[in-house]
């Protein structure tokens, strides 16, 4: 089996230390920590440098010893500076993290590789990779650019971060993932949707961070994505699922979504061996 993640957004109510207590309890042996918040509407927590809430984070991964996937969220922006994602870096190799998350919101192409190029250095320093990921709302809209940028970068830690949802509303399809070196795809989220796409951005934007579905729930081509992406790469389950959220307790969705996640590649391994 594939190492299998929760992740942040799923069970984004609870406090990073408690989401690693819902790992733990759901059954999951890895997290993800979103240590910079995606919007401003979202909880804005302490969640880099030597913060209460980073140190009790470290130490409930380190009693329960689930492990941290990756880290969010990185953007690259028209005048980020990429230096100044140092400290957050830091305390990702602090919380003991494989993979960064990053999003481009800048679009100039050129500059947006040039920065990728950048953030990938400094995260080798902390020995993380640097996985873009894109959504048909940013300027990386797709996966064929985000490759594109990922492999102008040049740079060995760098990655394409598929997640179903915006793979599939950005009209990509699974051919796609087998022009690019296995090498630039580190891990995978995954969740499942309806098959009809949002019209307008702000169904668009509601669905990807609000209202997805689980696993086999939907009409996404998970299939078709798993058997392309290598065996053995991890999955991180990225399902927020709000309107559920207010009937149905953190632990109990992420425990439903992993037995679905577990079915759906149970039934991909016994097709392989038919």
């Amino acid at each position: 089996m594939r190492p299998i993640a929760l992740a942040a957004l799923t069970v984004l109510e609870l406090a990073p230390p408690d989401q690693v207590r819902c790992a733990v309890d759901a059954g999951y042996a890895w997290v993800g920590l979103r240590l910079l918040p995606a919007t401003l509407e979202e909880p804005q927590r302490p969640m880099v440098g030597d913060t209460p809430m980073v140190r009790e984070t470290k130490r409930r991964l380190d009693d329960t010893g689930v492990g941290a996937l990756d880290v969010e969220i990185f953007r690259l922006k028209p005048h980020t500076d990429v230096a100044a994602y140092r400290a957050a870096l830091e305390t990702a190799a602090e919380l003991g993290a494989r993979e960064a998350l990053v999003a481009g919101n800048d679009p100039d192409e050129a500059r947006i590789t040039e920065r990728f190029a950048h953030f990938c250095d400094l995260a080798a320093e902390y020995g993380l990779g640097a996985n873009l990921e894109p959504m048909p709302w940013t300027d990386v809209r797709d996966f064929a650019q985000a490759a594109r940028i990922v492999e102008r970068a040049g740079r060995d830690n760098g990655g394409i971060l598929i997640d179903p949802i915006h793979f599939d509303r950005g009209d990509s399809v699974a051919d796609e993932i087998a022009n690019v070196p296995a090498t630039r795809l580190r891990y995978l989220q995954l969740c499942d949707a309806p098959a009809e796409r949002p019209h307008d951005t702000a169904t668009l934007l509601h669905q990807a961070r609000a209202e997805r579905l689980m696993p086999g729930d939907g009409a996404l081509d998970l299939r078709a994505i798993l058997q392309t992406v290598p065996r053995d790469r991890p999955l991180s389950l990225e399902i927020p699922m709000q309107a559920l959220a207010r009937a149905m307790p953190a632990a109990e969705r992420a425990r439903r979504m992993l037995a679905k996640t577990h079915r759906l590649l149970e039934s991909l391994e016994l097709e392989s061996l038919e």
